[in-house]
């Protein structure tokens, strides 16, 4: 018999106490994998190369403000712009107000767009029908086929903010890095509709030349108009998205809590498994030490005991973190939450620290054990 089916045997010895202690850690390194890829995600995923481009310009004060469209033609002339194009949010409804129909609905300009958002891909002829029919739209492809939709087809959204619903006909589909959940249209069909926005927008979408313009840029923009009575913050894409994430509270400290609790109390329970189960073989230690086992031998015996039960546990965790954020991406009511998965470079870490804590767990435990003197080892009952 070698090592390390020795370990394996020794592991699963007790197989309630393994599996109970197994399926502990399992549940813990559920949270804890969700949790890493949610930081991860908001905030160590830069997104695509084209995205660390973008800005996002708005009315300093809030997005519930708009700003003047012809801010657009001043910012063009910044050093460092390649584009901009204004979105305007509708916020309709389509069919009723259930979670499920729900979609961001943006009045942009046709001919700019793709030229700011340069990483979403387009048939050029469906983008020109687009251009050329004021009541067009075009859909991001996955929501082309939650709905079912295609081509040609008609839809209507109900206003809630304007009280005015849009017709819109679908005359294109793109496709983005990460799904968008979006419907486009011409801004000037919105304002034909509610005069009150004429020459008005929400927000503008920059392409800077590089991603080292960005800050420049959006200090050259917010200065330029800093007299104005529409005054702007201008930031990256990436910056503009966390704000949304920061409107939940202090995420995190939020995130970090529950990360450091989570592993706490991974480390207690497996210690409290360990000390159990080398209590309870102090005769054991005694008889490997007689056949010739070293203290060091029965220190890694028990540790890698220890290792292995972590180990096991943890990629059982991983798993079902897994496979919660492949039913949370394809749930109808999945929002920003389509894109989130859980990556190698996390699992990894997960397992790390599932190690980790079946090390630190065993070692002072495993280390008393491998100082038992022989006679006293055999003398033992418990």
């Amino acid at each position: 018999m070698t090592l390390t089916t020795f370990v394996t045997k020794s592991a699963f010895r007790n197989k309630r106490r393994s599996i109970l202690t197994m399926l502990s850690i399992a549940f813990s390194l559920t949270l804890l994998t969700f949790m890493m890829t949610v930081w991860r995600q908001f905030y160590l995923d830069k997104g695509s190369d084209q995205s660390t481009q973008r800005l996002v310009t708005r009315h300093r004060v809030s997005l519930t403000f708009s700003m003047p469209i012809y801010y657009r033609e001043k910012i063009r002339q910044v050093p460092g712009v390649v584009a901009v194009v204004p979105t305007q949010w509708f916020g309709g409804l389509y069919i009723d107000n259930k979670p499920e129909h729900f979609f961001a609905q943006f009045g942009t300009d046709p001919e700019e767009l793709f030229k700011v958002y340069t990483d979403f891909k387009i048939p050029a002829d469906q983008l020109s029908a687009w251009q050329h029919d004021r009541t067009g739209a075009v859909v991001d492809s996955a929501l082309m086929k939650k709905f079912n939709w295609k081509v040609g087809d008609r839809i209507v959204l109900m206003g809630t903010i304007w009280g005015v619903n849009l017709e819109l006909n679908i005359r294109g589909v793109f496709t983005a890095p990460q799904q968008t959940q979006t419907v486009y249209f011409d801004r000037k069909y919105l304002e034909e509709s509610v005069p009150a926005m004429k020459d008005q927008t929400g927000t503008f979408g920059i392409l800077a030349a590089s991603a080292a313009d960005v800050p420049k840029v959006a200090t050259a923009v917010d200065d330029m108009f800093h007299n104005s009575p529409q005054q702007t913050k201008t930031e990256s894409e990436k910056a503009f998205g966390l704000e949304f994430v920061a409107m939940l509270g202090n995420v995190k400290a939020f995130i970090l809590s529950i990360c450091g609790a989570v592993v706490f109390a991974t480390l207690l329970v497996s210690a409290n498994t360990m000390a159990m189960s080398i209590r309870e073989r102090t005769r054991e230690v005694a008889v490997l030490k007689t056949l010739g086992f070293t203290r060091r031998t029965v220190l890694g015996l028990f540790v890698g005991e220890a290792v292995t039960v972590s180990v096991i546990g943890g990629l059982g965790g991983v798993l079902v973190a897994a496979g919660a954020f492949w039913l949370i991406a394809h749930a109808p009511q999945a929002g920003f939450f389509n894109s989130f998965s859980v990556t190698w470079a996390t699992a990894a870490t997960a397992l790390a620290v599932a190690g980790l804590v079946g090390f630190l767990s065993a070692l002072v435990p495993s280390y008393h054990a491998s100082q038992v003197n022989i006679v006293e080892g055999l003398r033992y009952i418990g």
